[in-house]
């Protein structure tokens, strides 16, 4: 009798998986003779290009807890063979995920490849470039999360193949502008559409569908689109135009209910495309008013007639908010969505900030955060660097730390659902985040606190991980400040250089007016308590109390509000401790300032207390330094 260990990778155990147990049996073993039944399936595959009939003889063979196997040697035949065949295999492992073989077993079966990249390049000497592309294809086709790359990196031996297959995949692939489409197309795109392809397919099949009424001809071009992987898409489609022709919602339930019982929409791609569509009923509701309550009748509807299984309704209370009678909450998404495109058109942000005030809701700044980065990842450079800029000034305006805390910890949970419509959603949410941090938005220790809030090894927490990868690089400040152009014209480090200069050159000896001007055309009222930071602290510096003068025309001619001067104050207040190791007079120097402001009338005599307790807070200050 022979004794086969069937092992899995020791990487399969951050999953939470069982190792392989020793299996006892004769000559004819089962492993043996699965690795040799797939082997005949392949080159099948190869050969006619049916992935409906690969499909069903994997699934005929059983031993699901083989298929991690069947990767592997799906994939390292591909690797020695033409770009056809690469892209047949990266085709077949996307129409095989979820449905066919686990998401686990897909990891599990990429790992086993990349352990053994260095056998595969015995014969393959180009085997971890090849490997390389695979595993960047597979997270473009949402078959392998990003952050399978990183853990798998940590439980592999170093130097090896596979740990080159993986910095290539990141550094040379995944990396790159476009990199979705320069995947897809990498093997010729031969057998495979885009996926904006199949979007405009299933489209315009529904369009032709609602015309004709033919529900036999539609589940036949649905069928013929061979990614059943993507049928959500399908669904999601389906039920929107439902929504928006109310004359074709007979059609399109018949169609959904037709293709369920066929088997030709699985049950699992049913629910992730209501899902979907759930996320989006705030945006669909500008087009659609009625959006929820239809959507609301929709899902009733095909959970009695039996093709949308009833635990969607219970899984998804929370994030769909069906029937629910908050009707602020849903008034209030609706208005942001409208102020958020009306300042992706105009750029003025005093006015977005005057709209958000005139809601006056500020328990939902979180949701407006989440609104807006959602929007901006959805467009052009332009109005994410937009978007960067606008959560500075409103960190400093309206919203709290805790509100984009809250904020970007709504947006790292449905980053995954995020991800079925953005490809790229977690590398944009990674730069969201770092960039947020070189602009003083949120602190280092801001991510620790997003990352404990998030469920472990989840999309949202390697994003996390990503977005420290991003502050710790090298000049990573100048990096994340120009990681989409700039396109709003000042970035926030470019205002504080020319404040900064013009500062200098009004400190010696320049003309009050000129220095006026150079403020006045920075064009950013909302930034000038910078100009009262910088100021109060050159003051310091130089021991040149003259920079009050400006401060003082400032005020005196409307430049500089009570409320920027405050908030420049507090600013200096904040950072004190750090001041008086360059400054040993800090606080001193704060309290005579507060002193002078508030008899000039730059600061309201509530400000900072009175000047006793600011005397007081400047003694306690002194020594605590």
């Amino acid at each position: 009798m022979l004794m086969v260990l069937a092992r899995l990778p020791m990487y399969c155990l951050t999953y939470g998986l069982e190792r392989y147990q020793l299996v006892g049996s004769t000559a004819s073993d089962p492993l043996d003779n699965f690795k040799k039944s797939v082997v005949s399936i392949i080159e099948e595959y190869f050969s006619a290009g049916d992935v409906e009939l690969a499909a069903f003889d994997l699934g005929d063979l059983g031993s699901s807890n083989y298929h991690p196997y069947f990767i592997k040697r799906l994939v390292s035949m591909a690797m020695d063979r033409h770009d056809k065949e690469k892209e047949m295999a990266s085709v077949l492992l996307s129409a095989l995920y979820a449905d066919v073989i686990s998401p686990a077993h897909i990891r599990d079966g990429f790992f086993m490849l990349l352990e053994s990249a260095d056998d595969l390049a015995v014969d393959i000497p180009d085997a971890a470039d090849i490997l390389a592309l695979f595993l960047a294809r597979a997270v473009v086709d949402d078959i392998l999360p990003l952050a399978f790359l990183a853990r798998a990196r940590k439980a592999l031996l170093e130097p090896s193949k596979g740990t080159q297959a993986i910095q290539t995949a990141e550094k040379s692939y995944l990396s790159a502008p476009h990199h979705a489409e320069l995947v897809e197309k990498k093997w010729g795109g031969s057998t495979h559409f885009t996926v904006e392809e199949v979007k405009k397919k299933i489209a315009y099949l529904l369009r032709e569908y609602v015309e004709n009424g033919d529900t036999i001809e539609a589940c036949r071009c649905i069928r013929q689109l061979s990614v059943s992987f993507f049928h959500h898409e399908v669904v999601k489609r389906a039920l929107i135009l439902a929504m928006e022709i109310r004359k074709a919602e007979p059609l399109i339930l018949k169609l959904l209910n037709e293709a369920a019982e066929e088997g030709l929409i699985s049950s699992s791609q049913m629910i992730k495309g209501f899902s979907r569509l759930a996320e989006s009923l705030d945006d669909l509701a500008l087009d659609v008013p009625l959006a929820k309550s239809l959507f609301e009748s929709l899902v009733l509807r095909a959970i009695s007639e039996g093709w949308l299984d009833a635990s969607f309704m219970k899984s998804s209370d929370e994030d769909i908010d069906v029937g629910s009678t908050d009707e602020k909450l849903r008034r209030y998404k609706e208005e942001v969505v409208t102020i958020i495109h009306e300042y992706f058109l105009s750029d003025d942000i005093p006015e977005l900030i005057r709209s958000l005030e005139d809601l006056g809701a500020p328990e939902y700044n979180p949701i407006f955060l989440k609104r807006l980065i959602t929007l901006a990842m959805d467009r052009k450079n332009r109005e994410k660097e937009m978007a960067s800029v606008l959560l500075s000034v409103l960190h400093i305006e309206i919203f709290s730390t805790d509100d984009i805390v809250n904020g970007f910890v709504m947006l790292l949970e449905s980053a995954e659902d995020t991800a079925l419509d953005i490809l790229d959603a977690s590398n944009e949410l990674a730069l969201f985040l770092a960039r947020a941090v070189i602009d003083d938005v949120l602190a280092p220790l801001n991510l620790e606190d997003i990352a404990c809030r998030l469920i472990p090894n989840c999309t949202g927490s390697e994003t996390v991980r990503m977005a420290r990868s991003l502050i710790a690089a090298r000049h990573a400040g100048e990096r994340l400040l120009r990681c989409w152009g700039g396109g709003t014209g000042w970035a926030v480090e470019d205002a504080k250089d020319k404040i900064q200069k013009l500062l200098e050159e009004y400190e010696s000896g320049g003309v009050v007016s000129e220095a006026l001007q150079c403020i006045r055309d920075l064009g950013m009222p909302f930034f000038n308590h910078e100009v009262v930071k910088k100021a109060l602290v050159m003051a310091m510096e130089k021991k040149n109390d003259r920079i009050l003068d400006l401060l003082q025309e400032c005020f005196n001619v409307g430049l500089i509000t009570i409320n920027q001067m405050t908030k420049g104050f507090s600013r200096i207040k904040d950072s004190l401790d750090d001041l008086a190791l360059d400054i040993p007079n800090a606080s001193k120097k704060f309290t005579s300032y507060v002193e002078h402001a508030q008899k000039k009338g730059w600061l309201l005599p509530s400000s900072f207390g009175s000047s006793g307790d600011a005397a007081d807070s400047s003694v306690l200050l002194a020594a605590a330094s």
